[in-house]
């Protein structure tokens, strides 16, 4: 690999890579065959691409760790994805690191080769030669020959001792996707590979008062600091640091136990944003760290700060898919379910219809009644096929609501004309209760919209309700609102309380979930499609007003409470709620 080589001959071999701006590029098939080679810095260090090209990577120009590497390669061949990570390659005297970005080449339809672009992050001797340093233990074996100028390169002095380790650190580190385990091998790998009295790795997110030890390595003696934290406005020296964004700085910072104690702050950031501290503790406390070895520190922060990056993502990005698998479920049981309850009715309005059709009434009478169930089988499809078409216009952000005056004592003797039947029919009470006032109540809403979160408040309470009843109760709130532009001098707080089935503590979080249900089995006792309070939590959200839920558990009835603006503010009889008027009761 060191024959001399023309810069004309690395031109022509990589003339069309060249273009692409990468220091290091190449196409390879599966097996590790180089197609095409271009190093800009091939002639330098006596790389000739003509040798490269045609031969397998073991055999010229190879990485390191060839095995990982081909692991890499396959990943993408097979999934058809680009990648990037780390790479150590050598020519069998140094050894150079790239940061590499892998992409699969689509031809004819097929993926057989990849493009490799990389740029050179470090030079190095290779392992090997760090082992025969440390085995020889002389001085002269650590000096490697540059090509044939006689260049001579000279490890850092800690890359000697502790080469071996540092990569060690670094491979775990690169390949580890939980953030506990790139913390505790970042602390252990600094703390062993220098010599450290104590290695702390303090987590961070902007804004944060405080930076809380999640890792720690300290020599046998040492307590763990392991939850400690330190106050920012304390310690100015650690504000310092991460308002200057400085790598590494040597300052002495204050502890409880130790006294002040020189130590090393390492800063770790992800694209100029920081995202933890490395606090380093020297096992002798005299002397300044050797430039190396804070270059060391340095570049592992620098890999640490990476990793973290890429671990919270991969997370949040295994969240994102775990919440996306729990939707698609939620989905199907709910496909599975409203097609159980669309057939219901519809069933019936076919069985009714086909009733009469073959004559089967024995009177007038009889066929009439056959006609209302009909219709009222009817009235339940619709009721559904408006649910659907309602959360699928919520979820698209298509719903527009045009808001008006409504007077409240309108909309709730409508309310009572549509469910007192469904009431009565139960043998429930029902009762409507309206602050006392001189004038008219006025809400700022949508009158459909709004009825139709009552009815799907009042329709679940009677559903789910066996003794007892039914409670609606209006409360003025004089606090100002202000919604899409506008103040109000205050709202209306409506109650919806029954003294039905209740639901228990740690179900209640499903409840405005959409698509979910407290039973899902499409033998649940009480049917529905789960739709209601999705949806009334969303009408009464796009009208200004918020929505709750109360529960004692299974057993102890439930209340939905939520708040419409104030049109304008009425003139109040008394404060005093025990002079809640009854407006309406079902024994009437």
């Amino acid at each position: 690999m060191t024959s001399p080589t023309t810069h004309s001959e690395t031109h022509s071999e990589g003339d069309g890579l060249q273009a692409l701006g990468a220091e290091l590029a190449f196409i390879q098939d599966g097996t590790g065959r180089y197609h095409t080679f271009y190093w800009q810095d091939a002639r330098r260090y006596g790389v000739n691409p003509r040798e490269v090209v045609g031969r397998m990577m073991e055999e010229t120009f190879a990485p390191v760790d060839l095995a990982r590497y081909r692991d890499r390669v396959r990943q993408v061949l097979q999934l058809a994805r680009p990648t990037s990570f780390r790479s150590q390659f050598t020519d069998g005297e140094l050894c150079f690191e790239f940061e590499l970005a892998l992409s699969p080449i689509l031809r004819e339809g097929n993926i057989r080769t990849l493009l490799v672009m990389g740029r050179q992050t470090s030079l190095t001797a290779p392992e090997s030669d760090f082992l025969e340093a440390d085995s020889a233990d002389s001085t002269s074996s650590d000096r490697v020959a540059i090509s044939e100028s006689r260049e001579v390169y000279q490890p850092p002095l800690s890359s000697l001792s502790h080469g071996p380790l540092l990569s060690q650190v670094a491979r775990k580190i690169r390949h580890a996707v939980d953030l506990k385990t790139i913390w505790q091998q970042a602390v252990r790998g600094l703390g062993e590979a220098l010599n450290l009295r104590r290695c702390a790795l303090c987590s961070y997110t902007p804004g944060d008062p405080a930076l809380k030890v999640v890792a720690d390595y300290a020599i046998e003696n040492l307590d763990s600091w392991r939850g400690r934290k330190f106050d920012l406005e304390e310690h100015s020296e650690l504000q310092r640091v991460l308002t200057r964004l400085d790598l590494v700085e040597s300052e002495p910072i204050s502890t409880v136990n130790l006294g002040r104690i020189p130590a090393t702050i390492a800063l770790t950031s992800d694209r100029g944003k920081p995202n933890s501290v490395l606090l380093l503790f020297r096992n002798d406390f005299s002397g300044p760290w050797h430039p190396q070895e804070i270059e060391t520190i340095a570049e592992i922060a620098d890999l640490v700060g990476a990793a973290i990056a890429h671990a919270t993502l991969y997370r949040e990005l295994e969240e994102a898919r775990q919440a996306a698998e729990e939707v698609s479920r939620l989905k199907s049981n709910f496909l599975a379910n409203t097609s159980h309850e669309l057939r219901t009715p519809l069933n019936g309005i076919l069985g009714f219809l086909k009733l009469i059709i073959d004559g089967m009434a024995d009177d007038p009478e009889e066929q009439m009644e056959f006609i209302g169930e009909a219709y009222r089988s009817a009235e339940h499809l619709l009721n559904i096929i408006n649910d659907i078409l309602d959360i699928a216009k919520i979820e698209s952000g298509k719903m527009q609501l045009d808001l008006e005056p409504v007077a409240l004592t309108e909309i709730l003797d409508h309310l009572k004309s549509f469910t007192l039947a469904q009431v009565q029919q139960k043998n429930l009470y029902f009762q409507i209760h309206v602050p006392p006032t001189d004038d008219e109540v006025i809400l700022f809403c949508n009158y459909q919209r709004l009825l139709q979160v009552l009815l799907n408040l009042v329709g679940n309470a009677i559903k789910f309700t066996h003794e007892g009843g039914i409670t609606i109760a209006a409360e003025i709130i004089k606090n100002k609102v202000e919604f899409q532009g506008q103040e109000f001098s205050g709202g209306v707080r409506i109650q919806v309380a029954d003294t039905g089935i209740g639901v228990s503590l740690d179900l209640q979080d499903k409840l405005f979930q959409s698509f979910s249900q407290i039973d899902g089995s499409r033998t649940r006792q009480y049917g529905g499609t789960g739709l209601g309070l999705v949806i009334s939590q969303k009408l009464i959200e796009s009208m200004g007003g918020v929505v709750h839920f109360y529960s004692m558990g299974e057993g102890l009835g439930a209340t939905v409470t939520f708040t419409i603006p104030l049109y304008q503010e009425p003139v109040m009889v008394s404060d005093d709620l025990d002079s809640l008027c009854l407006l309406m009761d079902s024994e009437e």
